[in-house]
């Protein structure tokens, strides 16, 4: 049985390799985030990444976010903070709740991380 996250199967994964495909970017950041989460999670289960077998496809591969988000802690503009929060409500699909008590101090991480992470993705085509 085939897993189906968000028009990625436990096959595939596009890339932007794609001969002819229109590659669209992502709204944002997160959407961008959530992308990487699902395909990261789509690979850890074996999934491969293949040319053109996604739903849409994207301008970049789940590893050129990961590298961004790698640049930014080595420059130390994201802390481990930051990607704890940024794996935990990811793998969840859903951004913590700044209303919620116990997920204000995540909301307020989650927000600054995504504010890091927005101009390089732009930079690179990855976000609109």
């Amino acid at each position: 049985m085939q897993r189906k996250v968000e028009g990625i199967s436990r096959d595939s994964i596009a890339s932007p390799a794609a001969a002819g495909a229109s590659l669209q970017p992502f709204r944002d950041a997160e959407e961008a985030w959530f992308w990487f989460v699902q395909c990261r999670s789509a690979q850890l289960d074996g999934a491969r990444v293949t040319a053109g077998k996604g739903d849409t496809p994207r301008p970049c591969e789940p590893l050129d976010i990961l590298a961004v988000v790698d640049r930014l802690y080595r420059r130390r503009r994201l802390l481990r903070e930051h990607l704890t929060v940024l794996a935990d409500y990811g793998r969840q699909l859903m951004p913590p709740d700044p209303d919620a008590p116990r997920q204000m101090r995540a909301a307020r991480l989650w927000e600054e991380a995504l504010a890091e992470l927005a101009s390089p993705l732009r930079d690179k085509g990855i976000v609109e």
